[in-house]
């Protein structure tokens, strides 16, 4: 007799052939695209330029294009490269599950990473650059040969770089016209890049296990979750006692104190990520982590009108 039970257990995920909306949207993973929409945010803050008709929809059209393009693409292109890892770390993604079958995951890799291009001249040369550069790092973060996510060193720079300082300057580069920002800005860009490495680290204790069978030799599985843990947390601390110095420098003493008030906060967090961080990991990233990202925006509102004072 033909049953309910019986028809559904014949439907399984690998014999699937169109994927489905909801694995096209957890594809592209819309919880990501913050960090680079939020640093493009503190890149237009940062430029210090009056806001006009045109340059709101430069600002609106610059963040689709840093969070639900770019950086969708690249969540794509990670999950095609990295679906084996995933079946043993999360079998529960579209892809590994059959949700998303075929070579389905490839082919949206590759539309989206077309459509950022498209996207990206409309800004002209450097935006089109710019976008460029993003979907360059995002292909050879994940995909072989050069695969740059296979040592935690290289991957977690590359992401630092482009989801921080690069979404940044180009934020500030666009508001301007095309110009080169002030040295302050390229500065304060670099610094929070530098402490997006040890932000990507946090994402890395979930997979330990899978990363080692796969070969993947992301930071705790060389140093070791206790060592991994405090690189980490140092990388993401550090670089803010420099922007305070910096700021204090700059003549803005009430900014550089808002700044050392969300180290403090992310001070308290550490020793109990230090303690336990397998299980932690996640925890500092949801509890700690937007301290530092809040400061961004503090220090783009900081350098906006630094010309003004000289």
């Amino acid at each position: 007799m033909l049953t309910l039970e019986s028809v559904s257990a014949s439907v399984q995920p690998a014999q699937r052939r169109l994927p489905t909306a909801g694995a096209l949207v957890e594809l592209l993973k819309p919880v990501t695209w913050f960090p680079p929409m939020w640093a493009f945010s503190c890149g237009v803050v940062s430029a210090g330029v009056p806001m006009t008709s045109e340059l709101w929809w430069k600002f609106a059209l610059g963040i689709a294009l840093t969070g639900p393009v770019t950086c969708a693409s690249s969540q794509a292109v990670n999950d095609w490269f990295d679906r084996h890892v995933d079946a043993i770390n999360e079998p529960g993604r579209p892809i590994p599950s059959g949700r998303m079958p075929g070579r389905w995951g490839l082919a949206v890799a590759i539309a989206w990473s077309a459509l950022a291009l498209a996207i990206g001249a409309l800004f002209g040369p450097v935006g089109l650059t710019a976008t460029a550069v993003a979907v360059a790092f995002s292909w050879a973060y994940s995909a072989p040969p050069l695969r740059l996510k296979a040592n935690g060193w290289f991957g977690n720079a590359a992401v630092g770089i482009t989801y921080e300082g690069l979404a940044w300057i180009t934020g500030a580069v666009i508001m301007l016209g095309g110009a080169v920002p002030r040295w302050e800005v390229l500065a304060l860009a670099a610094l929070y890049s530098l402490g997006a490495h040890g932000i990507m680290t946090l994402n890395d204790f979930k997979a330990i296990e899978g990363d080692r069978q796969s070969g993947v030799r992301s930071l705790p599985v060389q140093l070791g979750p206790d060592r991994a843990a405090r690189l980490a947390g140092w990388t993401i601390v550090a670089p803010q006692f420099v922007v305070v110095a910096l700021l204090l420098w700059w003549g803005r003493p009430w900014h550089a104190l808002a700044i050392a008030l969300l180290i403090t906060q992310q001070l308290r967090m550490l020793p109990v990520f230090f303690r336990q961080p397998v299980e932690k990991a996640f925890w500092y990233s949801g509890m700690g982590v937007p301290f530092s990202v809040l400061g961004m925006m503090v220090c783009a509102h900081a350098v906006r009108g630094l010309e003004a004072l000289r």
